[in-house]
């Protein structure tokens, strides 16, 4: 277990690290909903290739970099639930959330995305056969009931495709937790930082492949506004909060980041409400603040689940 006594300027240095990575990673809806609506042209597909080719360098530094260490003999298998992991976790996931955002707002995207660790619970729970804690239900009834009072709020309703949108960000949750419950168990075989690497790779390879059997190479010639977007979107919400996160926990242990984590949705929703004119009403704030209540207590009460 980790030492709960770290100096004061390491933890302070860590939180801070979280937190900007935190803010780093809700910032991708904003960027995405931004570039949809600066051209019509411009799909999801196409905005995750843009956003992989310029990521795609950093991960694959990473990786060679990493590679450079002493290598743990490894089975085929191991490489196989790699190569698995990064296009179910990195891939799928990030195309159901791209396409999602082609229907809703950021904001409620960005709490039905939050919802995955208690999609962990219960994926835990079954595989496991692992009973679900009374602070665990209570935690899962109040992330859900946050997301019916969002998602039934009358700024929302007349939406169009809202309810495809939804289900689709809700299939990118889903999806996400499943890579998260699986990669537990092969991330101490390649190292953190290597995993990372690999796994995005490897999802940048596939979202790469989709977009050239699917698109013509000129749907990449966007403008320099969405080009600009892409940037952002590779850099600022892809790469460097991977690393800031990564700095973060060794500095401060994965339970504490996790929660300082939770400030995510939070920044989405202001945000978007500053940025893309989203409504913030009283029932957009009382679903988030049962969404960020039931996340907190699934992360508090997670220290039980196998290791």
């Amino acid at each position: 277990m980790e030492s709960t006594d770290q100096p004061r300027p390491r933890a302070l240095l860590g939180g801070a690290l979280i937190l900007l990575s935190a803010i780093g990673f809700s910032s991708k809806s904003i960027l995405i909903k931004l570039a949809y609506a600066d051209s019509a042209q411009v799909d999801a597909i196409t905005l995750m290739t843009l956003r992989m080719l310029i990521a795609l360098p950093f991960f694959l530094a990473v990786a060679l970099w990493q590679g450079k260490a002493v290598e743990a003999e490894r089975r085929r298998s191991d490489w196989a639930a790699l190569l698995s992991l990064g296009v179910l976790g990195y891939y799928l996931a990030s195309f159901l959330d791209f396409k999602g955002l082609e229907h809703i707002p950021a904001g409620l995207e960005r709490l039905i995305l939050f919802l995955y660790p208690t999609f962990v619970v219960l994926l835990t729970a079954l595989l496991y056969r692992r009973a679900i804690s009374r602070i665990q239900q209570l935690a899962l009834l109040l992330s859900y009931a946050g997301i019916g009072f969002v998602y039934g709020g009358q700024p929302l309703s007349g939406a169009p495709d809202i309810t495809l949108g939804a289900l689709l960000v809700l299939g990118s949750a889903v999806t996400f937790a499943v890579y998260m419950t699986a990669s537990g168990h092969y991330i101490p075989r390649f190292g953190a930082r290597r995993f990372t690497a690999y796994s995005m790779s490897v999802a940048c390879a596939v979202t790469i492949a989709h977009f050239l059997l699917t698109r013509p190479l000129a749907r990449l010639a966007v403008s320099p506004d969405v080009l600009w977007l892409a940037v952002g979107l590779a850099l600022i919400s892809t790469v460097l909060p991977a690393f800031l996160m990564n700095a973060g926990i060794r500095r401060i242990g994965a339970d504490r980041a996790a929660i300082i984590g939770t400030v995510g949705p939070v920044s989405t929703l202001i945000l978007a409400y500053l940025v893309l004119d989203e409504a913030m009403a009283l029932p957009q704030v009382l679903g988030a603040a049962l969404v960020l209540i039931g996340v907190l207590l699934v992360m508090l009460t997670r220290r039980r689940g196998p290791g």
